[in-house]
């Protein structure tokens, strides 16, 4: 099984222009923990989840400082990705080596969705169901 058949492709992004407020905005409308922050031509430059927004709020004393402030700056730049065809097992041992949640997924350099880790444990667990 690869990520294709398992990636979120009607994914909520962010742009450099996003501030923490529309960050937790579509959070919450979605209800989706991360978010992937994209250039001008969808390609992935950050990723922003709620633990990165929990740690800046900690580091800043209140999320109502932090509203007007650009989202890109609390986010993950650079992000690890990887393309729609990896198998499944081996993006989730590379989620679990790297310690990261999210995984944007991508290819020719723009965005078509991501993966959750839990995503990936799911879609294991019923790869290896048996069959009727």
């Amino acid at each position: 099984m690869t990520l294709r058949e398992v990636l979120h492709a009607h994914i909520p992004t962010l742009t450099v222009r996003s501030t923490v407020r529309d960050a937790v905005d579509k959070m919450d409308v979605y209800q989706f923990p991360a978010l992937v922050i994209v250039d001008d031509d969808m390609g992935p430059i950050g990723v922003l989840t709620e633990g990165d927004l929990a740690r800046a709020v900690g580091q800043h004393g209140s999320l109502s400082a932090l509203k007007d402030q650009s989202a890109f700056e609390f986010a993950t730049r650079e992000p690890t990705t990887a393309p729609p065809s990896l198998e499944v097992s081996e993006a989730l041992h590379q989620m679990l080596s790297q310690g990261i949640t999210v995984l944007p997924i991508q290819e020719d350099s723009v965005l078509h969705g991501l993966v959750l880790r839990v995503d990936l444990m799911q879609a294991m667990l019923i790869d290896t169901e048996p069959g009727p």
